[in-house]
């Protein structure tokens, strides 16, 4: 696509898109009230659409079965009110893109497409490997750099390939790398229309000030609004709210020190929404979800947490 061609266009998914959970409340059954629960919980919160079957999502650990249950349960409940964006990332070509048919066939906006894992690709194979699958798929796609779970990076020199692909709308940089997010920034210069959002939290604000859109935060699941405000601020010229929502996101980051493997981001994200009652906090397998010791800590960090940005929220209310 030319830069006459997309110089009018704008950027399609910006804001928060919080990267949804999966509830569950046994091996392969979804909490479906709970799923209710949060959706409205995070609709309730401004945020500016949802992204099912992310990493937060446990996506790999999930029985296609279910995950076209929960794309279709998501699309059903959100009923158009913001864009759903779908993860199919899978180690089969053909499964990718047939959970970007069910994706379609629900009323998705946009399906999320990370590097194979397991056997790492080579750079020329990935970019084969997105034209073929663009080719197949029935929606818009975002590609999703996610190098500490797939092995690999989306390299910038390969972007670039791919951004004369009309059909990809943007990019999910979770790889945490505030220089490579700007290379990432420097090629919304020939795609003025792609969303370039940030993954790592504790970012969110440093990338919407490089020019970034917007971020797909995991803690938005458990409170959405500090996130929301936090981008509204920026965009609104007032920074000084904005850095007071972010110290508070920041401070929220205190979650993820609970428990020792690395999958504690995620227990401590549905043992958070637990903990508020919004949905369970079963774990895929082989995972476990926080014992009690361990959520007697997040309760007493939300706890804490709360009672600052209620001090926030009221002060800011005042002002």
């Amino acid at each position: 696509m030319s830069q006459a061609q997309t110089s009018h266009l704008r950027p399609q998914f910006t804001g928060i898109i919080p990267p949804l959970v999966t509830p569950l409340t046994k091996r392969d059954t979804l909490d479906v009230d709970g799923a209710h629960r949060l959706l409205e919980h995070v609709l309730s919160g401004n945020v500016s659409g949802v992204f099912v079957l992310g990493s937060t999502g446990e996506a790999p650990s999930l029985s296609y079965r279910l995950r076209r249950d929960y794309i279709e349960l998501v699309c059903q409940v959100v009923a158009g009110r913001v864009p759903v964006l779908v993860g199919v990332t899978d180690t089969s070509f053909v499964e990718a893109v047939g959970m970007a048919q069910c994706a379609a066939e629900a009323g998705a906006d946009a399906v999320v497409l990370s590097t194979p894992y397991y056997f790492p690709a080579g750079q020329t194979e990935l970019i084969q490997y997105v034209e073929r699958m663009v080719a197949e798929l029935p929606l818009p796609l975002m590609l999703y750099n996610m190098p500490s779970l797939t092995k690999v990076w989306f390299e910038t020199e390969t972007l670039a390939r791919l951004a004369d692909l009309d059909a990809i709308v943007g990019v999910k940089d979770s790889g945490g790398d505030i220089e490579y997010f700007g290379r990432l920034l420097e090629l919304k210069q020939r795609r003025p229309d792609w969303s370039v959002l940030i993954g790592p939290e504790h970012l969110l604000l440093t990338s919407l000030r490089m020019g970034g859109d917007g971020g797909v935060s995991g803690g938005a699941n458990i409170y959405p609004r500090v996130f929301t405000e936090c981008c509204q601020a920026f965009a609104d010229g007032d920074l000084e709210t904005a850095e007071q929502f972010m110290r508070c996101i920041e401070a929220l980051q205190e979650i993820y020190s609970v428990g020792k493997y690395a999958s504690r981001f995620i227990k401590a994200t549905k043992c958070g929404l637990s903990l508020r009652g919004i949905c369970n906090d079963h774990m895929a397998e082989p995972f476990n979800h926080f014992l009690a010791p361990e959520r007697r800590r997040v309760q007493t960090i939300l706890d804490r947490w709360e009672q600052e940005f209620s001090r926030l929220s009221t002060s800011l209310d005042r002002g």
